[in-house]
């Protein structure tokens, strides 16, 4: 024996990769995997120059034509390829749309691919091996196969493969794993315990003290905690229980949020089931602002949100929405909200959404009456959770925005409605519906044309630049939508005027934001530059005026880097508009950067040109 198969023969195989996490999993305190899951070890490295990710398709294909007869193979044909953890997310897009061979090994092509699935997940002992294996069970996997994926799921790697294949075979193991990795505040802990050892009565008290805000439920963990908990069933035991029900209607409500920047509520398969027990038992809840508010909310997203796309029954999506309808009519509820208006604290959070109530409360039942093949319709959103406003787009019924762009909510009005953006005129002119919730230079954005054609208007040429691979159920292309010229303009003017969705300090900061774009010799006269006009996300009730400024700005030639500057005004009673024109005026008379805090840029630029750099950034 040569001293090189002396070293093989006396150096250990690798265990499994499975095998690695059972062992982890026995010696985890309870049985329970820990917070974020398990890292994988360390892999020693092939020596391989790394194969370029964007070769991973053909390259893959070509590897896995004809099918290996099993891992060792397999690894053989991998390791000239360099693969290491960043490979594989493209190495499992590349295996989900492999075509299989013609021939196979064994049997149908399928039955040799899933037979090769299972021995890679059950004796792989590379990641990239295991990743093929997992990319295969999501296409061809069966019930038997769940132990194996929930078991690898723990592995941050795998996990996004993993629950992906078990989303097809347990929605409520694919969520467990999902929230045991992904699901970050550490209050959650106690009840995705209790989801992954699947415990009814335990998952039900912890969901009774949860922390129902958008900081703890972003809406992906809010559909995850509604899966793993089975939430519909979990209602059906205990139909009489108005904490739990209070918590399921949270839920949705999280979980339909496009604040988030995606449509979570698409993918929860029981979303209808779920919004069924609500609205039947929503008569159980106490009459409080906040579950008006909650009631609210649904009722929104049933008439014109993303719940509109769900598999309803005909006429079934419709009725749940009049059956909420009835029930915030009722004295009970309405009695409440309005006495908090009058007496809550004017700033507090009861006080927020018993205004907000008072604006929005029968604007979704409206909305429900008057169907067309053109709608625009402005939602403002719970302001206790920071929902956006959106100038939400329907068509024949259906709105547009999350049916084709999934990783944030539709323009704000004063994009699309206050800039007569939508309005169609004689030249053709490119209009973005919506921009990815952390900008579009990261996740991208949702573009149209719009054009007028004789007696029709046409939205064409659809644009989703820089967004990520799409999700199931987004159409990859959208054809051009006609509408009759008249109908639409008239649609177009009505939702310019339409104000009532407003509140005073919004009001005043599109009034000034108008201003500034009829004289932008207000703010030029200052080498300032007109920036985001809005109102406070921490304090809706307060209008914040934001600008850039640099010596030789109004020019167009600056002198370095401009620093941004943020005007704070709070509601003081006056209406919105003498607010507004004192506004105005004194942009006029004074220098804003002397009464303006710096808000952006940096401390150097900042003292270089005489201010004060805030402690906070």
């Amino acid at each position: 024996m040569s001293a090189h198969e002396e070293r093989d023969a006396l150096t250990p195989a690798p265990a499994a990769l499975y095998d690695q996490v059972r062992r982890l999993l026995h010696t985890a305190h309870g049985g329970t995997p820990p917070r974020r899951g398990f890292p994988l070890s360390p892999q020693p490295a092939s020596g391989a120059e790394p194969l370029p990710h964007e070769d991973v398709p053909r390259v893959l294909a070509e590897v896995l034509t004809p099918l290996p007869r099993g891992a060792a193979e397999l690894d053989r044909r991998l390791a000239p390829l360099g693969l290491d953890h960043s490979h594989l997310p493209r190495l499992r897009a590349a295996v989900a749309a492999l075509p299989l061979p013609e021939e196979a090994p064994e049997g149908r092509p399928e039955q040799a691919a899933a037979a090769l699935a299972r021995e890679l997940v059950r004796t792989g002992t590379t990641e990239s091996a295991v990743a093929v294996g997992i990319a295969l069970l999501g296409r061809f996997g069966e019930p038997g196969d769940v132990r194996y994926l929930t078991a690898l799921g723990l592995y941050r790697e795998f996990t996004d493969g993993a629950v992906r294949a078990l989303d097809r075979l347990d929605r409520r193991r694919a969520a467990a794993v999902w929230l045991v990795v992904r699901a970050r505040p550490a209050e959650l802990t106690p009840l995705v315990h209790a989801l992954w050892t699947g415990d009814p009565d335990a998952v039900r008290e912890e969901l009774g003290v949860l922390s129902p805000g958008p900081r703890f439920l972003p809406a992906e963990v809010a559909r995850r905690i509604a899966e793993a908990a089975s939430l519909p069933d979990l209602l059906d035991r205990h139909p009489d229980d108005p904490v739990l029900l209070s918590r399921a209607a949270r839920l949705l409500v999280r979980g339909g949020s496009s604040r988030d920047g995606d449509t979570a509520l698409l993918a929860f398969r029981d979303a209808p089931a779920l919004y069924e027990r609500v609205v039947a038992r929503a008569g159980l809840l106490p009459p409080t602002t906040e579950h008006h508010a909650t009631l609210l909310s649904l009722a929104l997203d049933l008439s014109s949100g993303a719940a509109v796309l769900l598999d309803w029954a005909p006429g079934r999506r419709t009725d749940l929405l009049e059956a909420l309808g009835r029930v915030l009519a009722e004295p009970r509820w309405a009695d409440a909200a309005v006495a908090v208006s009058e007496s809550g604290p004017a700033n507090g959070e009861q006080g927020l959404r018993a205004r907000w109530i008072r604006r929005t409360g029968r604007r979704p039942f409206a909305l429900a009456a008057a169907p067309r093949a053109l709608r625009i319709e402005v939602v403002a959103g719970d302001p206790v959770d920071r929902e956006p406003v959106e100038t939400r787009i329907l068509v024949d019924g259906r709105p547009l925005v999350p049916a084709l762009f999934p990783w944030g909510p539709a323009e704000e009005p004063e994009a699309l409605l206050d800039s007569r953006a939508l309005r169609a005129g004689e030249e053709p002119h490119e209009v973005r519906l919506a921009e990815a919730y952390c900008t579009e230079g990261c996740c991208g954005a949702l573009y149209v044309t719009v054009r007028r054609d004789g007696d029709a208007v046409v939205w064409e040429n659809w644009r989703r630049p820089c967004t990520p691979p799409l999700p199931p159920g987004v159409p990859a292309e959208r054809a051009a939508l006609r509408f009759d010229a008249a109908a639409y303009d008239a649609e177009i003017a009505r939702a310019e005027a339409d104000t009532a969705w407003s509140w005073p300090a919004r009001t005043t900061g599109r009034l000034i934001r108008a201003g500034l774009v009829a004289r932008p010799d207000l703010l030029g006269r200052w080498d300032a530059r007109r920036g985001w006009i809005s109102t406070g996300f921490d304090d809706p009730d307060t209008t914040v005026v934001t600008f850039d400024h640099a010596p030789g700005l109004a020019a167009g030639t600056p002198d370095g880097i401009p620093l941004q500057f943020r005007w704070i005004i709070p509601d003081d009673g006056t209406p919105p508009d003498t607010r507004a024109a004192a506004a105005l005026d004194r942009l006029a008379a004074e220098n804003p950067t002397t009464y303006a805090d710096v808000c952006g840029g940096n401390r150097a630029r900042a003292e270089q040109l005489g201010f004060t750099w805030p402690e906070e950034l």
